[in-house]
């Protein structure tokens, strides 16, 4: 299955939802809500992609880093390379309705497991967004991380202890949606979290606690306190507050805070393995990519799905090797440089 058959296939399914767009950066869908696009002016959508295209990638190939080694340890899970589907439902609100809930999640969690690597599933105001998930994960037995919205600590803890016995390697909070409209037009509570609040969360379950939605060093420090494992740089795909920065613009600010003492990953704007370079490069140790495995799903279910992460893994091979990486462990800054008006 070719991808361009795959996003051919997408482009019906999805009409009127996605326009699946030659280049994927939020313009033609700005403010389309539901649908794919950011929020607002759909600046923040917009800003994740054009960000990553203004780092530059320094091309060296007077070296001997010929195959490089992509593998990644998630939380004890060895992964082909550090690539994961990143958090999403809505199949029916923001997509159309061509899959179910439970078939959307299924393609993501059972595309990425057969290419090697994981997914995030979602959750939202109907609860088969989160069950659908925690369904998805336990048919590969337990290679997939469920997302849990910012709710009532209690009913945070009842998800959490519904992922337990899925036997997940970790559990994130999506605390980036601490606004939703759509939680609370359904009556389901969602808000930020403090620090102490977090604790409890942390401390009730032996799951790593991820929290994806960090777009400041203050927050990544506080996630830090209260105990979290990982964070995940992340404005939501630019769907949670319209006009901010994009992910990547922020990241090695957050990393140079915390980096070592817990893991960062980063979300949002991932469209080729160079991006995926580029994000390793300035601290994160793994991305998650939303809107192309969305569109790999609906075009070509898990067969899709697996299709594009293959894609993303080949081209983040050739990217290593043309910048004189080995290994994760060896891309680093010397690998991009930055616009001036970042430093």
């Amino acid at each position: 299955m070719r991808l361009r058959e795959v996003r051919s296939r997408a482009r019906d399914r999805l009409q009127g939802f996605c326009r699946v767009c030659p280049i994927c950066d939020g313009r033609a869908c700005a403010g389309e809500m539901p649908g794919m696009g950011g929020r607002g002016t759909g600046a923040g959508f917009i800003n994740n992609v054009t960000s990553l295209s203004r780092v530059r990638l320094n091309m060296t190939t007077i070296h001997s880093a010929s195959k490089p080694d992509l593998s990644y340890d998630f939380f004890g899970q060895k992964l082909a390379f550090p690539v994961l589907g990143a958090p999403m439902g809505g199949a029916k609100m923001n997509m159309g309705g061509a899959m179910t809930e439970e078939e959307f999640a299924a393609a993501q969690v059972q595309g990425a497991v057969e290419a090697g690597t994981m997914a995030f599933t979602g959750d939202g105001p109907d609860p088969i967004l989160y069950q659908g998930g925690l369904q998805a994960i336990s048919a590969v037995e337990g290679r997939g991380v469920p997302v849990i919205k910012p709710r009532k600590e209690e009913d945070i803890i009842r998800l959490i202890r519904q992922a337990e016995e899925v036997n997940v390697p970790a559990i994130g909070i999506d605390i980036d949606a601490a606004g939703f409209r759509n939680m609370d037009k359904a009556g389901e509570f969602v808000g930020p979290k403090s620090v102490a609040q977090l604790k409890e969360i942390v401390k009730s379950s032996r799951l790593p606690l991820i929290l994806k939605g960090v777009m400041t060093g203050r927050d990544a420090l506080a996630a830090l306190e209260a105990g979290a494992a990982g964070i995940v740089v992340s404005n939501h795909g630019g769907r949670a507050l319209d006009h901010t920065p994009g992910t990547i613009e922020v990241l090695p600010e957050i990393a140079a805070v915390v980096r070592g003492r817990l893991r960062i990953f980063l979300d949002g704007g991932i469209r080729t393995g160079d991006d995926v370079l580029k994000a390793l490069a300035l601290g994160a140790e793994a991305v998650l990519v939303g809107r192309p495995i969305a569109i790999a799903a609906f075009g070509g279910g898990a067969q899709g799905v697996k299709r594009q992460l293959e894609q993303l893994e080949k081209d983040l091979k050739t990217a290593m090797i043309m910048t004189g990486c080995d290994s994760l462990e060896k891309i680093g800054p010397a690998v991009v440089r930055i616009p001036r008006d970042w430093q």
